[in-house]
C-alpha cells in the first residue's frame, strides 16, 4: 500500500483527488493547503485529513502530488526530494527554469522516482500511435482556448503551449536546431496568442499556435511523414492515420486507389483506430504508482519536464525580443 498526499486544492488539484481515490492499492494520507478552510472543507467532503504542518504530511507519505500554484512548487518539491520522497509534479514543473533544473538535479542524486504531469502524452488519442512507426517531417499545433483568468499567471506558452511542445520532443528523436516566435498581449501582462517554428537537426519542423482568447476550443495536432499522414484531436480525443501504399489490388471500406503521374498504382488507406475511453489524468497517476512499485523509469521523466520547459523559455525570449523591435 502506497501512502500519498496532496499538495494543491485547487481546480485542478480537487481533480487529481478525485482520480487518485479511484486508484488502488493506495492510501490518501492527506491533503494539505495554504488556504485551510478550503483545505478542511474538501478534506471532510472527502473522508480524508488535512494537514496544517506541509512537513508532518511529507513525512507521513511514500509519494506526494503536487498541484499547487507554480510558484510554489519549487519549495515543495525540495522538501520532499530532501527527505527521500517519490514525487508526482504538474506541468509547469517550477516557475523558472533555474527551479525545474534544480529539481531534476536533486530527484537525480536522491534517486527518487520524479514525474511530470504533462497529461496530453495519456490522451487516448495520443496513445493509439502506440506501435506505429513515427517519423515526423513537418509538423502543425493549433491549441486553442476560451479566456479564463486563472491562467494568466503565465504566458500562453507556458499554459497551453508546452503540452504540444512535450509531445512533439517524445515524437522527433532530433535536437532542436532554431527556433522563431512572436506573440502578443491582447487582455493580460504575458503573450495570450503565439505563433512558434521549431527546426530540428534532422530536418523535421513543427508549427505551433496556441492561443487562449480564441471563441472556441481546439487541440489538434497534425504530423506529415514520408508516405503518411496523421491527425490527432486531443479535444474530441479522436485519431485518424492516412497512408499511400502500393496498390494491391484489395480495397477496403477507407481505401482509395489512385495513379501517380509516372503511371503507378497506388491507394490511398484511412485508418481510423479505435481509442480507449482512459481518463489520461488517472492513467498517469497509475503509471507514476506503478513506476514506484515496480522501479522503473517514469514516463514523464524530470528531464522531459525540463526539455519542454527550457524550450519554452526560449520562444519566451524570441518573443521579447521581436517585440523591442
Amino acid at each position: 500500500m502506497l501512502n500519498i498526499g496532496l499538495f494543491g486544492l485547487g481546480h485542478l488539484g480537487k481533480i487529481h483527488l478525485q482520480q487518485w481515490q479511484e486508484i488502488k492499492d493506495i492510501n490518501i494520507v492527506g491533503v494539505f493547503d495554504i488556504n485551510e478552510v478550503v483545505a478542511k472543507e474538501v478534506a471532510e467532503a472527502n473522508g480524508i485529513s488535512f494537514f496544517t504542518d506541509a512537513d508532518e504530511l511529507i513525512n507521513a507519505c511514500d509519494a506526494i502530488d503536487i498541484v499547487s500554484t507554480t510558484t510554489a512548487h519549487y519549495e515543495i518539491a525540495e522538501k520532499v526530494i530532501k527527505k527521500g520522497k517519490h514525487l508526482f509534479i504538474e506541468k509547469p514543473m517550477a516557475a523558472n527554469l533555474e527551479q525545474a533544473k534544480a529539481i531534476m538535479d536533486l530527484s537525480n542524486e536522491a534517486g527518487i522516482k520524479c514525474q511530470i504531469g504533462h497529461v496530453e502524452r495519456f490522451n487516448p488519442a495520443f496513445l493509439a500511435l502506440e506501435g506505429k512507426e513515427i517519423h515526423p517531417l513537418f509538423i502543425e499545433c493549433h491549441r486553442l482556448s476560451q479566456f479564463n483568468p486563472r491562467g494568466t499567471d503565465v504566458s500562453v506558452i507556458l499554459d497551453l503551449m508546452i503540452h504540444d511542445i512535450d509531445v512533439i520532443m517524445s515524437l522527433v528523436k532530433s535536437d532542436l536546431k532554431r527556433v522563431a516566435a512572436s506573440g502578443v498581449n491582447v487582455i493580460s501582462d504575458t503573450s495570450d496568442i503565439a505563433n512558434v517554428r521549431l527546426e530540428f537537426a534532422n530536418g523535421c519542423v513543427a508549427n505551433l499556435t496556441a492561443s487562449r482568447i480564441s471563441l472556441k476550443k481546439m487541440r489538434k495536432m497534425r504530423i506529415f511523414q514520408r508516405d503518411a499522414y496523421i491527425s490527432i484531436d486531443f479535444l474530441e480525443k479522436k485519431t485518424e492515420i492516412v497512408t499511400i501504399q502500393d496498390d494491391d489490388g484489395k480495397k477496403g471500406l477507407l481505401d482509395f486507389p489512385i495513379e501517380l503521374p509516372n503511371g503507378k498504382k497506388r491507394k490511398i488507406t484511412v485508418n481510423i483506430p479505435q481509442n480507449k475511453n482512459t481518463n489520461a489524468i488517472r492513467m498517469e497517476l497509475q503509471k507514476f504508482v506503478d513506476c514506484i512499485v515496480n522501479n522503473t523509469a517514469p514516463l514523464v521523466s524530470a528531464h522531459d519536464g525540463y526539455q519542454a520547459m527550457d524550450i519554452a523559455y526560449q520562444i519566451l525570449d524570441k518573443i521579447k525580443e521581436n517585440l523591442k523591435k
